[in-house]
């Protein structure tokens, strides 16, 4: 398996295949150890400072479990041409194969759509960028690496725009704000994210009420960064997690629906005309009756 190292800050060998890989570090430095890892085809270290565009080959066990297959699925398709694919993700469905989901996941459902994919990252065909699981909308594939060279440039210069619909916990007093704070792993709990100045980044977060309940508050947040687990993580850092949130929520779920996150609005620049485009879907309807809830406390 091999990977194409993106890389906007330098980042260890072994931290970056954490990551990716989702395995613990002891894991990652023994098949280091056992020559099971390579970088541009050399032996290196677990300390190893990863480049832009180093190529990272997995080798033995993983090779096979990480490799996605062909899945027939329904693939709500909001818009597709010879370039990118913009798919309304169901609250849910996980992204990309990854540990404990190798299949069922987006990326099998798009192969058994098209075999145009771009192979930027083979483990994840097409993605450009993800949403979590229990997040639901809109998400763009690009369908060869012009494309997605094209749109990864767009992250990371912040012309690609991203708008969330999201119900928090609590009332909002102020009609605006922005939250300006950097966000990495958690040390006591490497699935989790946290605002902390250890080994993170930039993340900024606009937000506008929309309508306030007795115990929440609808809101819409539009991204500047798009760091893992944003909104979430900087909802709950002001006191106002997301409603249903398993993770960063302080109270019990409301339903088994997913958390009170959708991505409503999504424009970018197209690779191919160099126009701006916007496409924009309604959130689930288990979010509305959820919100109807609310509205009648």
């Amino acid at each position: 398996m091999k990977y194409i190292a993106n890389c906007d800050e330098k980042i260890r060998l072994d931290k970056y295949l954490i990551d990716k890989l989702d395995i613990s570090r002891s894991k990652v430095q023994e098949m280091i150890k056992q020559d099971l890892i390579s970088v541009n085809n050399k032996k290196v270290k677990n300390s190893y400072i990863l480049r832009e565009n180093d190529i990272v080959e997995v080798l033995g066990e993983l090779q096979n479990k990480t490799g996605a297959e062909k899945e027939e699925m329904p693939l709500d398709i909001i818009y597709e041409d010879d370039d990118v694919i913009v798919i309304n993700k169901p609250s849910g469905l996980v992204v990309h194969p990854a540990a404990g989901h190798y299949t069922g996941t987006l990326v099998n459902g798009l192969l058994a759509h098209t075999e145009s994919l771009s192979k930027k990252d083979i483990l994840r065909p097409g993605i450009v960028h993800r949403i979590d699981k229990d997040t639901s909308g809109l998400i763009i594939v690009a369908k060869n690496d012009k494309a997605h060279e094209f749109l990864s440039k767009q992250l990371k210069d912040k012309s690609l725009s991203r708008i969330y619909l999201a119900l928090v916990q609590g009332k909002i007093n102020h009609d605006t704000g922005t939250i300006d704070a950097p966000i990495g792993r958690d040390l006591n709990d490497r699935k989790k994210m946290c605002v902390t100045d250890v080994n993170s980044k930039e993340a900024i977060t606009h937000f506008r009420v929309l309508e306030r309940y007795k115990n929440a508050t609808l809101i819409e947040c539009k991204l500047e960064t798009g760091r893992t687990h944003q909104i979430r993580v900087h909802m709950n850092y002001i006191g106002h997690p997301i409603v249903n949130d398993p993770v960063y929520g302080y109270k019990k779920k409301v339903t088994s629906f997913g958390q009170m996150l959708h991505a409503k609005t999504i424009e970018f620049i197209h690779p191919k005309t160099n126009k701006r485009v916007s496409f924009s879907c309604d959130a689930p309807k288990e979010f509305y009756e959820i919100l109807e809830k609310y509205k009648e406390e």
